[in-house]
């Protein structure tokens, strides 16, 4: 199991951990299925009212899709096989809330989550970047995610800049990206009181909010994302080439963090 869930029955609280330390916590496509079908089992257990979701160790929240899964594709630009497009809780139909706890990095694919969370609770040590520009990719739903969060100058600055330079956790609140920053070790502890808190109150009301914060940019959301298959097929680079460039730019040096 790549995933692992612990339930606090008396608050009605769930941590959810990506527990794959070892590769950042990046996600492959068991790790993919793991995450849709947890949403799912939620959305019907009546013990679990708020949910926190982090990452196991502290060099990493999620690192995005693992390098190593290949992941076949249509041949044709007009469709794009993306297995993390399933991964959030949004994606799944379960509107709990959810509230992400960042320790370490959160690149690339690991903002189809926090894209999906409530609000982000982030260690100071946390950063923030995309990396797909650097390897030949096109950041399309990842970019679409983070600009329902930040402003369009700070989206656009993060993804054009690619490993180049990490936004910093007091730079991800200072836009907005983050609504608390902790010391070091303690986002998970942070975001469990938090969600405590928010279990607390008449589901009903809590789940009816989530809604109606979410219906005020689901439409601009849903528009935007239909156009990302075709830009993510015409504007990516073949995988050979990707490939060369990540492993060429793998040891660079280290980035700059605003």
């Amino acid at each position: 199991m790549a995933l692992r869930i612990e339930r606090d029955g008396e608050r009605g609280v769930a941590l959810v951990v990506l527990d794959r330390p070892t590769r950042l916590n990046a996600i492959d496509l068991e790790t993919a299925g793991e995450l849709a079908s947890l949403w799912r089992e939620l959305r019907y257990d009546e013990s679990v009212r708020a949910v926190v979701l982090t990452g196991a160790g502290t060099r990493a929240f999620c690192t995005g899709i693992d390098r190593g899964v290949e992941v076949p594709q249509p041949p044709s630009p007009y469709a794009v096989d993306d297995p993390l497009l399933r991964i959030g809780p949004k994606a799944n139909d379960l509107w709990k809330p959810v509230v992400a706890a960042v320790e370490g990095m959160a690149c690339g694919g690991a903002f189809y989550l926090l894209g999906e969370a409530e609000f982000v609770v982030a260690s100071r040590e946390a950063t923030f970047f995309d990396p797909h520009t650097t390897y030949g990719m096109v950041s399309a739903y990842e970019a679409i995610a983070m600009a329902q969060r930040m402003p369009f100058g700070e989206v656009a600055r993060m993804a054009l800049m690619g490993t180049a330079e990490r936004v910093s956790a007091e730079r991800a609140y200072a836009v907005g990206l983050v609504s608390e920053v902790t010391e070091p070790g303690g986002a998970v502890a942070a975001a469990l009181r938090a969600a405590a808190v928010i279990a607390g109150y008449p589901t009903e009301a809590v789940q009816g909010t989530v809604r109606a914060v979410w219906s005020a940019k689901e439409a601009a959301r849903t528009q935007a994302m239909a156009q990302a298959p075709a830009l993510i097929s015409l504007g990516n680079l073949p995988p050979d080439r990707q490939a060369d460039l990540f492993g060429a730019r793998g040891g660079g040096g280290e980035p700059r963090v605003r």
